[in-house]
């Protein structure tokens, strides 16, 4: 009876090393490529060159901002004045911080970000935020929406899968070595 509950204990650790090992190549570069894109994703807010840290303006009441609309044409000029015609003026989102009194606005078709104070219109910064362009390969958009489905599935199970194959090949020994 022991004998036999061993066998089947030894078969499983066996069935369990080989998907453990076939699973890692299989999917080794996709595991690298996120743990490289986790690795400076962490890094984003204490790095210039990841993403620009968000610039303080003047500190005022929302209402006492200049208009949104007066504040986008200057931060299109901005945009093409600094980073070429290139550069599509085209917005994709604007990012309100009144807390610093500044704005982020983000374009289309790109990575280039320009923030202004809020009150005064001042450019305070013009960058790059390569931070969005590491995300969209860490999670698989760069590709387009359903290879970014199924790969964020792939990789969650995936991980699910090592973790419990790798728990059950560190532990499957033990309790085999107790009888």
């Amino acid at each position: 009876m022991k004998q036999n509950r061993r066998k089947r204990q030894a078969l499983w650790l066996r069935r369990t090393r080989s998907v453990h090992r076939w699973t890692g190549v299989a999917l080794f570069l996709f595991f690298f490529v996120i743990g490289v894109t986790s690795v400076l994703l962490g890094w984003k807010k204490d790095s210039e060159w990841i993403m620009p840290s968000t610039s303080s303006g003047t500190e005022l009441p929302l209402t006492e901002w200049l208009p949104t609309a007066e504040l986008l044409t200057i931060a299109q000029t901005a945009l093409v004045d600094s980073l070429g015609p290139e550069y599509s003026p085209a917005i994709d989102r604007i990012d309100y911080r009144p807390g610093k009194g500044s704005l982020k606005f983000l374009f289309e078709g790109h990575y280039g970000e320009v923030q202004l104070d809020g009150a005064t219109g001042a450019v305070l910064s013009v960058g790059i935020r390569r931070a969005d362009f590491i995300e969209h390969i860490h999670d698989g958009s760069i590709v387009n929406d359903p290879f970014k489905l199924v790969y964020s599935s792939l990789m969650g199970v995936a991980t699910v899968v090592f973790t419990v194959s790798g728990f059950w090949l560190w532990y499957g020994p033990k309790r085999m070595r107790r009888g």
